[in-house]
Parts: structure tokens; sequence; C-alpha cells
């Protein structure tokens, strides 16, 4: 996979693919990471690329032909090694960027991600953009920090990176839930011992519970969650048993 980050920043994108997942992945050629300076594509002795708004009020906007350079220049750098690059807009007005996001993003041949600045980018480039993601409800300086998180939650998607080919498979969201807990050695750690079913051998309790686990801190954590899947009859019978037993604890706690 082939990603280029249209930004002013680059020495700060381009310290993602050092370190962890991204640098892995890097390293055994399963992604590629190139910034663009959008100032080279400014046209001008200043190399500014940013102008004020029509209509008055205050911030910047990033103007519509040196980014629309940088782009075409991206397009044709991905496209002659990989295919046809989605370009992406990293904006607080685009779709909430989660995992089912990063699986789509990682089957992709190539990326564009736009790192807006100021108070955005000119209306005029939007019929070039694919599509537009939000990291989150806030604001940030700028989009260089969700490219790199992007690029990670990609990277560790990409075949042949992650040591176990079962761990991203495994993780938080990818089947829609929390994750479970996880314990390592000691057994015991300050008085604290691991739940004994994972010491059991068995297989299949371990499965069912991990399963029940990530329910429940589904459930406590981010019950938003639930709503948006469709729980086949072993989790609906684990999540009945899990309301059941914080019933029961409820009304011990308050005889």
């Amino acid at each position: 996979m082939k990603i280029e980050v249209l930004t002013l920043f680059p020495e700060l994108v381009e310290q993602v693919a050092r370190f962890g997942m991204p640098r892995v992945a890097v390293e055994r050629g399963a992604m590629q990471l190139s910034t663009r300076q959008l100032r080279d594509y400014s046209g001008n002795r200043w190399r500014r690329v940013d102008e004020r708004t029509f209509g008055g009020g205050p911030g910047m906007v990033i103007q519509a032909e040196p980014l629309t350079q940088a782009i075409e220049a991206a397009r044709a750098a991905i496209n002659d090694q990989q295919g046809p690059a989605k370009v992406v807009s990293l904006s607080p007005q685009g779709e909430r960027f989660d995992q089912r996001w990063a699986e789509r993003l990682s089957a992709e041949p190539g990326l564009i991600l736009i790192c807006g600045r100021y108070e955005g980018i000119d209306e005029r480039v939007a019929p070039q953009i694919d599509l537009e993601l939000s990291v989150g409800d806030f604001v940030l300086s700028g989009g260089e920090l969700p490219a790199m998180l992007i690029v990670d939650s990609i990277a560790r998607l990409l075949p042949g990176v992650l040591g176990h080919e079962g761990s991203a498979a495994s993780d938080s969201f990818s089947n829609g839930l929390l994750d479970h807990p996880h314990y390592s050695r000691p057994e015991v750690w300050r008085g604290e011992s691991v739940p004994e079913v994972l010491m059991s051998g068995d297989h299949a309790a371990i499965r069912r519970w991990r399963l029940k686990q990530g329910l429940e801190r589904t459930l406590l954590r981010r019950p938003d969650l639930l709503n948006e899947l469709k729980l086949d009859a072993e989790q609906l019978k684990l999540l009945r048993e899990i309301v059941i037993e914080q019933l029961h604890e409820q009304d011990g706690a308050h005889r």
C-alpha cells in the first residue's frame, strides 16, 4: 500500500513511520509512506498557500490551486505504482473514523491524506475529494495527528505486519465489541490471581469467558456499540447472564 500525506508539516507526519507497527510495515514492504509539502506548490516567492476567507471573518483558508497541484502529483505517483488512490480529507466535519474505516482503507491500493489547517480548505477542491473523515468531536491545530493515527491503524492490518495473524482480528472493535481483559506472568501478583479459567487449558471455556468479558466491558463502558450490533444467540444468552449478575450485585449492595 502506498500512502501520500499532503501537509504543511511533513517532518511531523514522517515520525509515525519510525516507530511501532508503521515502522514494521515500511520495513517489510507492506506500506510506503510519503509526504508532500504543500508550500512546494505555492507558486509565489513567499511559499504561501493560505489566504483570507471571502465574506470576512477570522482565520485563513488553504487555497485551491496549490492543494489541487499537490493532489494531482500524489495521485500520479500512486497510480503509476499501485493503482487508483482514494483522496481523504481529514476534517472535523467528516464521518467518524473507526475500526471499520481502518479495515476498509487498509484494502485500498493507495491513499492520499489531506491535512487541513487554519479554517479549512477552499470548497472548490471538494470534487477531487472522495471522503472526509474525523477522528473525534474536538478541534486540533491541523490534520497531521489524525493522519498519523490513521496510518498507524491501517499499518497493523496489512498482511505480514503483526507477529500473529489473529492479533488484529481479536482487537477491540474488530468484532464490534471492546476487548476482553488480558493477563500475563506471574500467576499471582500482589495478591491478585489470574482467573482460573485461563489456566484450565479448556479452550472452549476460555473462548466463552473472553466473549462474556468483552460483552460486559462493552455494556458498562460503551453501551452505544451494542445498539449497532446484531448479536447471535450465544452473545444474547451471555448478555442476559451479565445483566442478571449485575442486578444481583446491586440487590446485594442495597441490603
